[in-house]
């Protein structure tokens, strides 16, 4: 009895899935790795995120190329040191250390999270002008991230078109 259930279900699932596919009629496939990296939109994206963070960046490492040169000067003249002068040293260069490292995680997190913004904001307009290609044409469905794809099928170069050409 259990077998005939299983047998069931799997016919039922692969009917379904099969009805499915039938219905889909005209479908298309969307590359958004490549709209990322292809399109004007996203390059001009990158080049103004450079510039929203190029005086920070610049800032800390001018921040880390003083610290190294207090760390050298610190190593030729530690010998020297009274050992209360060597430890206030030391202190001073781990908690200059310390706000460095801090700076340049909090460049980093907020490059990540403008960078995430940026993103966002050119795959909402590509899924925009996916959708006018998709009413356009007459596409049923379209999938983005495909595993497999017939050639056929792939739209990304049209999606980048009409990328270029609204950006313009």
């Amino acid at each position: 009895m259990k077998l005939k259930s299983i047998v069931f279900a799997v016919a039922a699932g692969v009917l379904a899935a099969a009805s499915t596919v039938a219905l889909a009629g005209k479908v298309g496939v969307v590359n958004p790795e490549r709209i990322l990296r292809e399109s004007s939109i996203a390059a001009q994206s990158e080049q103004t995120l450079r510039k929203e963070f190029a005086s920070r960046q610049e800032a800390i490492k001018q921040a880390a190329n003083r610290f190294k040169a207090k760390v050298e000067d610190y190593q030729k003249k530690s010998a020297k040191m009274s050992e209360e002068a060597r430890a206030k040293a030391e202190r001073d260069l781990a908690s200059e250390e310390r706000t460095l490292q801090r700076r340049d995680r909090e460049l980093r997190e907020d490059l990540n999270r403008r960078r995430n913004e940026e993103l966002q904001g050119i795959l909402t307009k590509a899924n925009g002008v996916i959708a006018r290609i998709a009413k356009a044409e007459g596409y049923d469905l379209i999938v983005q991230e495909a595993v497999w794809m017939d050639p056929a099928v792939d739209i990304t170069d049209k999606v980048l078109k009409a990328l270029e050409g609204k950006h313009k």
